[in-house]
């Protein structure tokens, strides 16, 4: 689809929309495109007017909205406020034209929750709040009932935390294989093996550096997250020279929790279970996607659903007090059915953690460059629809979700859990409560400053090998995070 801005520049904002109603539509900025959505925004005194005409297939609709910007604090309040000018009027045009609403209305951002937060946190009411959802962004019910406890999640973890207090991630860029569905940083042991040992190296002195400047700085770390990639493809002596490392520099001993993606269950042992505990991690992630072997053989699995069980046995044997595990809603060869039975099967598991992913199509994805075929959005949704309410039977409740471009029917990621299971670590990175440091190969350092809702970003590089090769790109990031804290 041709899009066409006038007084504007809000692109994510407009293509969010855009996917919502179109999935199957890209935007297009040069050359033409029969569908066409011109979008202009306009102010005049203290009011934005935004107004968009849309045409899709031969037929036209067009959609308003106004903002009032004056109670905005700064420029940011009244971008955000012209920027939601925007997305409604394109929503309205879209609804028009299509007669249908989706499931998060004319929410396009990355956080619902964050939105409800900020409502509650202003002293609106939950019932007010819910009404705001649904009367001006038309969020449906379903997905109120996620966004107002993830919401109120929120809330509880921002109490729980002190100035000082950071959260730590360490990221390994290893896998056994790369899934279809994949377009992270992560490369496959098979064809890096010999990378792995220097990588560590490298991560080992970048630990080091790290926790001089988090000590001098007056930092302490509230929570530890390792992720990748599959953190369990290193030894068991790999791990337990990295995590005894980061115990001994970082006092994780201290941290509310200690989590590690164990991951891909072809990469866990017993032995490495014994290294994790003994270095005091609190929560294991078991991510299998899926237990039907179909499904597991289409996204490039090498292990089966009895793979699956094994190493949940193991884990279970262990005794971690947290075990989370993955699925995902709409991969390649899935079905409603075969998801139903899925989820059934991981919630007898026992775990006190599972998070539904809804499948996000990747331009770097297997997926998306060989065009698999996957699961339809009404194939998608039925997925969804019976996984909520079976995780409610089954006493978890939502505690933090997102959403991400390119996801199928636009719905969402969210994680659920018992009580007393909550991940303390995915709320404050997802609702962006305090600074979290990044540390490895394609980490991104995220410092924020709550005080005045501010945040910068330094990204480490993203390849091992150039992660191994260039020590200064990590001197300069630390440096930037040294500057950040020097000015608040």
């Amino acid at each position: 689809m041709k899009l066409i801005f006038e007084g504007h520049d809000y692109r994510y904002a407009v293509e969010q929309s855009l996917l919502a109603f179109f999935p199957n539509e890209r935007p297009v900025y040069d050359g033409e495109d029969a569908n066409l959505a011109r979008v202009g925004l306009a102010v005049e005194g203290q009011t934005a007017h935004a107004a968009t005409s849309l045409t899709v297939g031969g037929k036209t609709a067009e959609g308003t909205a106004q903002a009032d910007i004056s109670a905005a604090l700064d420029d940011y309040g009244r971008e955000r406020l012209k920027q939601r000018a925007v997305k409604l009027s394109f929503f309205e045009a879209a609804r028009s034209l299509t007669g249908v609403t989706p499931a998060w209305g004319a929410l396009t951002g990355i956080r619902p929750a964050k939105l409800a937060a900020g409502m509650l946190a202003e002293g609106l009411s939950e019932e007010e709040t819910d009404r705001i959802l649904r009367d001006t962004y038309y969020v449906s019910s379903s997905r109120r009932t996620l966004c107002l406890p993830c919401a109120k999640a929120g809330l509880e973890a921002k109490r729980g935390l002190s100035r000082d207090e950071i959260s730590l991630y360490v990221g390994i860029p290893f896998c056994p294989t790369r899934c279809a569905y994949c377009s992270f940083v992560s490369n496959s042991v098979e064809k890096s093996f010999h990378l792995v040992e220097p990588y560590l190296q490298a991560l080992l002195a970048e630990v080091d550096s790290a926790a001089k400047m988090v000590e001098e700085l007056g930092l302490r770390v509230k929570s530890f997250y390792m992720g990748g990639g599959t953190p369990t493809t290193l030894t068991a002596g790999q791990m337990d020279r990295l995590l005894g490392r980061l115990q001994e520099k970082f006092a994780l001993s201290n941290a509310v929790e200690l989590t590690v993606e164990a991951g891909r269950p072809d990469t866990i042992t017993a032995e490495k279970l014994a290294v994790l505990k003994k270095n005091g991690v609190t929560r294991v992630s078991v991510n299998p996607q899926s237990m039907d072997d179909r499904v597991l053989a289409a996204i490039g699995r090498r292990h089966s659903g009895d793979d699956i069980r094994a190493a949940m046995a193991l884990v279970g044997q262990a005794g971690f007090p947290h075990v989370n595990m993955d699925l995902i809603a709409g991969l390649p060869e899935d079905t409603p059915e075969r998801f139903r039975r899925t989820l059934d099967e991981v919630i007898a598991f026992g775990t006190d953690n599972i998070t539904i992913h809804t499948l996000s199509l990747k331009k770097g994805s297997r997926i998306t460059l060989e065009g698999t075929r996957i699961p339809t959005v009404d194939e998608v949704s039925a997925m969804l629809d019976y996984a909520a309410p079976a995780l409610w039977a089954a006493g978890f409740a939502p505690y933090y979700l997102y959403r991400q471009k390119y996801m199928s029917g636009s719905f969402e990621n969210v994680g659920w859990c018992r009580p007393g299971g909550t991940g303390w670590y995915n709320i404050y990175i997802m609702e962006e409560l305090h600074t979290i440091l990044s540390l490895g190969a394609g980490g991104s350092t995220k410092m924020v400053d709550p005080a005045k809702n501010h945040i910068e970003r330094v990204f480490n590089l993203k390849y091992p090998q150039e992660y191994i090769q260039r020590p200064e790109k990590i001197t300069a990031n630390q440096e930037a995070f040294r500057a950040f804290y020097a000015n608040i």
